[in-house]
């Protein structure tokens, strides 16, 4: 049987998808070898669709209605629908156990907290990416993109593009950000290019998505990508292309 996973539809397809949050799925089924198919879903047919096959939300607005994203899958083997790609993991490990693990015995947890500090260490990050992802979009998804966003942030996305010295000082927040987790890394006495030496695991999937869709948001030739290779002593290089094997899009 064949796995469906929801991904966001996106200009930049055949060739990447945009979302790092389905990137982590995306990983998870190409590491375990599980058979699936991808599901292309508009911006602004995520909610209907989801309303419709029962998919649980995964968080909720500001005005504290429910929030559908994607990534999401159905299993046929089980009828099961999951919904956020950490819960995706965990679904995956457990009912199909003889696979490759995500989480390795006894490390959720601390794959959890890895996940959440990791993306509280890219707060510098989010003025630089947010107007290249409505970019990618579709016409259709654009504009309900910006118009969400507007009403989460109360600005149109151009106003949250830092300029001049904020940007500057923007850039090097982003850079000490990465530079924290890149000691992270280091700590693991240099046994392999992941966290848990030369296994991958969810924390890796995480860093890796996020780097991926960077290169995809910004474009492989830009300055912005180029320097993000070249920070702490070139380490990212080997780390985005180190789950090169895992990137198959079915």
């Amino acid at each position: 049987m064949t796995v469906t996973l929801y991904d966001l539809a996106a200009t930049t397809l055949p060739k990447d998808p945009l979302s790092p949050n389905t990137r982590k799925a995306r990983y998870c089924l190409n590491y375990k070898r599980i058979p699936y198919k991808t599901q292309w879903v508009e911006y602004a047919d995520i909610e209907p669709l989801f309303k419709t096959l029962g998919i649980a939300p995964t968080s909720k607005k500001p005005d504290g209605s429910a929030l559908y994203t994607v990534p999401a899958i159905y299993d046929p083997a089980t009828g099961a629908y999951v919904s956020d790609s950490f819960a995706i993991a965990q679904y995956l490990d457990k009912t199909y156990p003889d696979t490759p693990k995500i989480f390795p015995s006894g490390t959720v947890s601390l794959q959890a907290a890895f996940d959440d500090a990791f993306i509280g260490n890219l707060g510098a990050m989010w003025g630089f990416v947010l107007l290249a992802a409505a970019t990618k979009l579709s016409p259709a998804s654009e504009e309900f993109y910006r118009r969400t966003r507007r009403e989460t942030f109360g600005k149109a996305l151009e106003e949250m593009v830092p300029k001049g010295d904020e940007a500057v000082k923007a850039w090097k927040a982003f850079e000490a950000g990465l530079g924290m987790v890149d000691a992270w890394y280091q700590r693991g006495e240099g046994k392999g290019v992941y966290l848990l030496g030369n296994t991958p695991s969810w924390g890796d999937f995480v860093v890796v998505s996020v780097l991926n869709a960077l290169r995809t948001l910004w474009g492989e030739e830009s300055k912005k990508w180029k320097d993000v290779l070249l920070w702490h002593g070139g380490r990212w290089k080997a780390r985005a292309g180190s789950l090169k094997e895992f990137e198959t899009i079915l």
